[in-house]
């Protein structure tokens, strides 16, 4: 990144004569399908321990369930008297009552429909779920579904300090598999030509080749962040997939250092479903060492929706990148 960031007081960087987008460097050599193939196999080959993210911690109430699919599995979450995050199946054990729908008095699940009351110790036919709040995401653990050897806690990456940041969760659905939207992500060369209103200036400087680590694969970039058609945030990042639905992103130079963005694919539909869905749950975990971002902490009330929107933006591509992907796999005779 020499040359190309701002100093340390201005971030930003003023590009000279930025080429038109049909005249910067195509990048389709260096996005050898391989590469991003046996990545992605690599990761799925990495333990889950069963742990699937479910949504945002925040979006859990205290006086209320909340309902949720996982692998064609319904499921319903909601706070015990402490305020602890507990799941268990949705369908109450006595005549199937949607508790999505009940009320949660005092910690206790209650079901609308016959007043049968349902605590996170669960009862006879009906047992509760591991679940884990990281404080960003909340995970269930369904032995049943995964039937990978269950890991005590899930693989949360690391994230930076969460008194010196800010997080924003965004939920998107798409007509595909967690694998696709895993390759979406495992394929950084496509960021400046199919998201050219964010990026620009992207140089992949580092990826996985051959039988590479699996501790260690990673693909490096280095990119600007487009404010306008000339002003830059030049950051370098760092992917990772550290278990088979989550890919991460480091910023580990440039403005935003520290910060992180997890990208968790969360299958909604059994597996071999014929028309599978999948739940694109992003954290964006904002941190910066400038003075000025202390007082944009106290405004993240309003910095929320905008990370939400800018998350948005970029996987209502992505996410048709990753249905176009599973539209292709599907085909008896992928090809014309």
């Amino acid at each position: 990144m020499s040359g190309r960031r701002g100093s340390a007081r201005f971030p930003l960087t003023l590009r000279r004569n930025p080429p038109a987008w049909e005249r910067q460097e195509p990048t389709w050599r260096a996005a050898r399908p391989a590469v991003i193939e046996t990545a992605l196999k690599r990761a799925q080959a990495r333990p889950s321990g069963n742990w699937y993210v479910v949504g945002a911690a925040a979006d859990v109430p205290r006086q209320a369930p909340l309902g949720r699919t996982v692998a064609g599995r319904e499921l319903v979450l909601w706070r015990d008297a402490q305020g602890r995050i507990a799941a268990g199946p949705g369908a109450c054990p006595h005549l199937g009552a949607p508790l999505k729908d009940s009320p949660v008095r005092c910690g206790t699940l209650v079901c609308h429909w016959h007043g049968m009351a349902l605590d996170a110790q669960g009862r006879d036919g009906w047992r509760t779920l591991p679940v884990h709040d990281d404080g960003v995401l909340v995970w269930v653990r369904l032995d049943g579904v995964g039937q990978e050897q269950p890991l005590e806690r899930p693989v949360v990456p690391a994230r930076p300090d969460p008194a010196r940041s800010v997080q924003a969760v965004y939920t998107g659905l798409g007509r595909c598999e967690p694998e696709d939207v895993v390759a979406n992500r495992l394929d950084p060369w496509h960021g400046a030509w199919f998201h050219p209103y964010s990026f620009v200036d992207l140089r992949v400087t580092e990826s996985p080749e051959g039988d590479a680590d699996t501790e260690t694969d990673r693909f490096v970039v280095e990119v600007s962040f487009r404010l306008t058609s000339r002003l830059v945030v030049p950051v370098r990042a760092v992917f990772t997939a550290p278990e088979p639905r989550t890919v991460v992103m480091h910023i580990t130079d440039g403005e935003g250092r520290d910060s992180v963005v997890e990208t968790h694919a969360t299958p909604l539909t059994a597996e071999g479903h014929r028309a599978p869905r999948t739940a694109v749950v992003e954290a964006v975990i904002a941190t910066s060492e400038r003075p000025g971002f202390t007082l944009a902490r106290h405004a993240s009330v309003v910095l929320r929706p905008l990370m939400r929107a800018a998350a948005g933006r970029l996987w209502r591509d992505d996410l048709a990148y990753a249905e176009r992907r599973w539209t292709l796999r599907s085909r008896p005779d992928p090809r014309p």
